[in-house]
């Protein structure tokens, strides 16, 4: 049976084959869809079969190129194969942690959205305490679990560090096939190019000159930690031809093993021509108690500040600087104060914080530091010395300080005599030990309760010693019994979550049941307080179950 051809309209003759094949194939899907936008009288298809007029070889074309599109592509060469990811030598985590880790991994609950926080655990709190865990064990990461880290660590940046530590080499192998974990190769060390050994000193040398600016900076921090006086070297010999925000990184990368041998270098930094890379290579020199320039400013401090025997009892006077000469802005000091800040008042503050804290007892009539921050100080100065003090006891590390400063945690005055703010409680804080940190912090919440102790609370290591776990416990305690809601205490509540020791769970029963409400309580404020005792004991529980999974024995 012979098929009858269809009527051809007058003017549109049938193409060929060949026209039919070669008009379409002469103009990508790019070129097509552009003419279809600018319209084939302004744009005519670059190719079509003779005589069709220029919008039915255009749709000819497209009706074509879909059909290729839909069809695949053509076979092209194959792509090189990705090299088998690295091997991690660490041994495996036990079955019961390896079932907990993809649980924590598979909660996304974070919390409920309102004050309040129900009676369930937020798995996701934990994750970082048990990454901590299992890095200090030395398991490696399951490979099945990789993918989930990486998304975790991705989306919250407080998770990276430790994330990627257990992850080990092969998170470095997923990141360079997927880019949405391209922010490990930013945080390995040379953006996840193995860094050359301190002994090859052609390669490093190499790198220095060459490598990009990551590069550069990891393998300087790299090398800091190791062999701090080569970093020195290594930047030094080509200091004069960095640029001026490159400078100020490289020299903050100093701050790692400090030491008198940095001094020179440091003192040639002073004269640089930015003032911010002169300013942190002050703030360096001052960290040296025994440094030209801390001798400098003990000069020029204790020149301003005195003590007046004239009186009945003695008094600290200071006679703030009248000018900021070019030695003074040499050494680092900023002449120009901020916005409502008096000129000599902010000369003051810088020089007391640069000068090191060994000068005063001299100076003072031979006093200890605590004896010092006792004296009354005149004409309304005692603020802003007291404070560069709290400044120079942080940079300088000084214990004795930093306890004078804080003074007793149960003086009726929250701020201590000489800490102005919980930001320099907290500073002050970190130079102690951490059972004399814990301990200060545990008198300061007896005594003032938890609504200002947040931010010391975040300072204190990680489980909390007996006697600050205890206080915590005993102040939410009243505050439940005052007839609040919890949701005030919420930011205490989630770090005593994460920080209180698990044992303390046993305490927390007699606290789960709901109170007998008093008259001037809030409605419903018991119930509200008994279900978040019950989450934090459930954490406590639930983190003890995790230290235990973590330090059972791994397969075999």
């Amino acid at each position: 049976m012979t098929a009858t051809p269809a009527a051809t309209p007058p003017g549109n003759p049938v193409p060929t084959p060949a026209e039919s094949s070669s008009a379409p194939s002469s103009a990508s899907w790019e070129d097509l869809v552009t003419t279809a936008l600018l319209g084939t009288d302004r744009r005519p298809p670059a190719s079509g079969a003779p005589g069709r007029p220029a919008p039915v070889a255009l749709l000819d074309a497209a009706a074509v190129a879909t059909v290729r599109r839909r069809a695949g592509l053509r076979p092209a060469r194959a792509a090189r194969r990705p090299e088998r990811a690295p091997e991690d030598p660490r041994p495996a985590l036990p079955a019961a942690a390896a079932r907990r880790l993809a649980t924590l991994l598979a909660d996304r609950s974070g919390g409920t959205s309102g004050g309040r926080r129900g009676s369930s655990p937020d798995l996701m709190e934990l994750l970082p305490q048990w990454l901590a865990a299992a890095n200090t064990h030395g398991y490696a990461a399951p490979s099945h679990t990789l993918p989930a880290l990486l998304d975790a660590a991705r989306g919250r940046t407080d998770l990276r560090p430790a994330a990627l530590a257990f992850a080990g080499p092969r998170a470095l192998w997923l990141a360079r096939l997927n880019p949405d974990w391209r922010f490990v190769l930013r945080a390995a060390p040379g953006g996840g190019s193995a860094l050359p050994d301190a002994g090859d000193a052609e390669a490093v040398g190499r790198l220095w000159r060459e490598g990009l600016f990551a590069e550069r900076v990891a393998l300087l921090g790299s090398l800091r930690s190791r062999t701090p006086a080569l970093a020195r070297d290594l930047l030094a010999s080509t200091w004069a031809a960095e640029r001026a925000e490159d400078r100020l990184m490289f020299l903050d990368s100093l701050r790692a093993g400090l030491s008198a041998d940095d001094e020179p270098f440091l003192e040639q930094a002073l004269g640089d021509r930015s003032r911010n890379v002169r300013t942190t290579a002050a703030e360096l020199l001052s960290a040296l108690p025994d440094s030209a320039l801390a001798a400098r400013m003990a000069v020029r401090a204790a020149a301003c500040v005195a003590l007046d025997r004239m009186g009945d009892a003695p008094v600290i006077v200071v006679e703030a600087p009248l000018e900021c000469d070019s030695g003074m802005e040499r050494d680092g000091v900023v002449a120009a104060p901020p916005a409502g800040r008096g000129e000599r008042s902010w000369w003051l503050g810088q020089l007391a914080e640069a000068a090191p804290l060994g000068v005063w007892p001299e100076r003072l009539g031979g006093r200890t530091a605590r004896e010092i921050v006792a004296l009354p100080v005149a004409d309304d100065w005692q603020g802003e010395l007291h404070a560069a003090w709290c400044r120079a006891a942080v940079r300088q590390g000084n214990a004795e300080w930093s306890r004078a400063l804080l003074g007793s945690p149960s003086a009726p005055e929250a701020g201590g005599p000489g800490a102005v703010s919980l930001a320099e409680r907290a500073k002050l804080l970190a130079t102690l030990e951490p059972a004399e940190r814990a301990g200060w912090v545990a008198g300061f919440i007896a005594t003032h309760g938890l609504s200002e102790a947040f931010q010391l609370l975040g300072v204190c290591a990680v489980p909390w010693a007996p006697p600050l776990g205890r206080a915590v416990v005993d102040a939410l305690n009243i505050a439940r019994d005052a007839g609040s809601y919890p949701w005030s205490f919420s930011g205490v509540m989630g770090l005593a979550e994460r920080c209180l020791d698990p044992v303390e769970a046993t305490r927390l029963e007699a606290l789960l049941a709901v109170p007998d409400e008093r008259e001037d309580a809030a409605p419903g404020a018991g119930g509200y307080w008994a279900e978040a005792f019950q989450r934090l004991a459930v954490t406590l529980r639930l983190r003890a179950e995790m230290t235990a999974e973590l330090g059972a024995a791994p397969p075999a």
